[in-house]
């Protein structure tokens, strides 16, 4: 089984040169250069100027560009700049319907964003289309959107994000939580990864490279897991030898689908060894 973690993705701003070059030595999973929100439009030229620059450099791991919306003015220069100059993904913001992907005809594997009712509503769509890879939550849009008031345990939002989670699995694609907006508060990034992982979601993104390696270890799988993981594969081999489909390792039941869930923390494992 060969799997591509996708722990901590970074938002990197286009129009700040010198966070550009930093970004390839941060160990994040997967990059995003930035065009749209973090980039006023007086600075959307020269953002652009950047980005196509530093997408000619040798990157360490999956490079996407965040494009500026559909209906702007940036968005088809965002969109020809970036394929030409050999992405490895886009990001849509503001997605909320499937034809507005499937008609996008990208060559390249395309990151929907969520972050408004609609998109919520129509994330299972929108997850099906083919060249879609995954689900990113814009949480900050979608609570303004919504309405809701701030919580520590995001108990307004939590249909919202179950419901991305839900329809990218369903899809065989991969959901991604939203950012955490305080810098200063590595404990309170701590928690929200936590719950992320709990709800199911793959890996999250992050806005400072202080929360990559916080990033990668909650979303990740240790050693010791690693282990764990290998010696429920070991028992599952040996019971399939004796005809078994139920077996029991370290007093659990064990079936097919553990050994499944095993395969892929030991891959998750392995592939963020490479």
């Amino acid at each position: 089984m060969s799997v591509k973690p996708y722990r901590s993705m970074l938002y990197v701003p286009g129009d700040k040169p010198r966070a550009l070059e930093k970004a390839r030595t941060l160990g994040a999973d997967a990059v995003i250069l930035d065009l749209e929100d973090a980039v006023a439009p007086e600075h959307k030229e020269d953002a652009r100027s950047n980005v196509q620059a530093a997408l000619k450099e040798n990157w360490p791991c999956p490079v996407l560009v965040r494009v500026n919306g559909l209906g702007t003015r940036w968005e088809h220069q965002d969109r020809e700049m970036a394929l030409l100059a050999g992405v490895d993904g886009l990001v849509l913001p503001k997605v909320e319907d499937a034809r507005t992907v499937q008609d996008l005809h990208l060559r390249v594997p395309l990151w929907a964003m969520i972050e408004t009712p609609a998109g919520v509503l129509n994330a299972a769509a929108i997850a099906a289309v083919p060249g879609v890879a995954g689900l990113l939550v814009g949480a900050n849009d979608l609570a303004r959107a919504l309405r809701s008031r701030p919580h520590p345990e995001r108990l307004p939002l939590l249909h919202a994000l179950s419901a991305v989670v839900l329809s990218a699995r369903a899809a065989g694609k991969l959901p991604i939580d939203a950012v955490f907006n305080d810098v200063r508060d590595p404990e309170g990034f701590a928690r929200e990864c936590e719950q992320g992982r709990t709800l199911g979601f793959a890996g999250k993104t992050v806005i400072h490279p202080a929360q990559v390696e916080a990033a990668n270890a909650a979303f990740g799988v240790t050693d010791a897991q690693a282990q764990a993981a290998r010696e429920l594969l070991d028992a599952w081999a040996q019971a399939r030898q004796e005809g078994k489909s139920v077996t029991t390792h370290a007093g659990a039941l064990v079936e097919q689908m553990h050994a499944d869930g095993a395969a892929e923390h030991l891959a998750l494992w392995e592939a963020a060894q490479r």
